[in-house]
C-alpha cells in the first residue's frame, strides 16, 4: 500500500472521528490516539527502544565480525608463510641421501621420508 494512500485514509479516519464535536475531549484523544495506533501498526514501525537494542547488537556483532576477520587474515599470513618457507628450502636442495655399505645411495630411506610426509 502506498504511504500517501495510507495517510489519506488516516486523514480521513481523524476527520470522521473529530466530525461529532459533542465527545469529550478525552474521548476524542483516544480516538485520534487508536486511529494513529492502527496505522503505526500496519506500518510496521518499530519503537525507538527496540531501534537502540538493535543498534547496539548490531556493533557489537560488526566488531565482533572485524575481530574474527583479523584473526582469520593473520592465520592464513602464517600459513601462507610456513607453506612458502618448507617449498624455498625443497626447490633449491635435492633430497638427502645416504649411501649404503656398497657406496650406493639408499632409495628406500629416500622414499620412506617422502611417505612421512
Amino acid at each position: 500500500m502506498a504511504t500517501h494512500d495510507l495517510f489519506s485514509r488516516l486523514a480521513q479516519q481523524v476527520g470522521d472521528r473529530l466530525q461529532d464535536a459533542s465527545h469529550a475531549p478525552e474521548d476524542i484523544q483516544r480516538s485520534v490516539q487508536g486511529v494513529m495506533r492502527g496505522a503505526f501498526d500496519r506500518m510496521e514501525l518499530v519503537s525507538r527502544e527496540d531501534f537502540d537494542i538493535l543498534m547496539e547488537v548490531l556493533q557489537r556483532t560488526r566488531s565482533r565480525v572485524e575481530s574474527l576477520e583479523a584473526q582469520v587474515a593473520a592465520l592464513e599470513a602464517a600459513l601462507e608463510v610456513g607453506q612458502s618457507a618448507p617449498v624455498a628450502a625443497a626447490e633449491g636442495a635435492e633430497p638427502a641421501t645416504e649411501p649404503d655399505a656398497n657406496g650406493d645411495a639408499d632409495e628406500s630411506s629416500a622414499s620412506d621420508t617422502s611417505r612421512k610426509n
